[in-house]
């Protein structure tokens, strides 16, 4: 069902000084700085030769950022994304197997402005997985 890796998402305290990391001392190619209000974070991609790294940083006092980074004040792996071929045949056998969508359960857009879902951590290993509709 899951499709390939997309990215792995890393919350940040500082997406500029991240980002820099990234760029400057990694030598990564790295994206401008995006706001994504209707998510409540600000994101960066930086583009590998097999996947993406995306740097997330709170946008808004609600945003869900904000509480990771208040229990991992250095940030961290926040989430992974993997690319499914359809994400509502996708979710309806997930949550067919007892899996748990987050939020409403239905498809928000996400980052790349494709369908996107949550999974909760709890039924996956401990790690909140996103998938996005490839």
């Amino acid at each position: 069902m899951i499709g390939r890796l997309n990215h792995v998402a890393i919350a940040v305290p500082d997406i500029e000084q991240a980002a820099k990391v990234y760029r400057d001392t990694l030598g990564a190619e790295v994206s401008a700085v995006v706001a994504q209000p209707d998510h409540g974070v600000s994101t960066v991609f930086i583009t590998l030769p097999n996947t993406k790294i995306e740097l997330l940083e709170p946008h808004g006092e609600d945003s869900p950022i904000a509480k990771f980074l208040e229990r991992n004040g250095d940030g961290g792996i926040h989430h992974i994304c993997y690319e499914v071929d359809d994400i509502i045949a996708s979710r309806d056998r997930l949550t067919g197997e007892g899996a748990r969508v987050l939020g409403s359960g239905e498809p928000k857009i996400g980052a790349h402005g494709k369908p996107v879902l949550f999974l909760h951590p709890k039924d996956f290993c401990g790690t909140l997985v996103e998938l996005e509709e490839a």
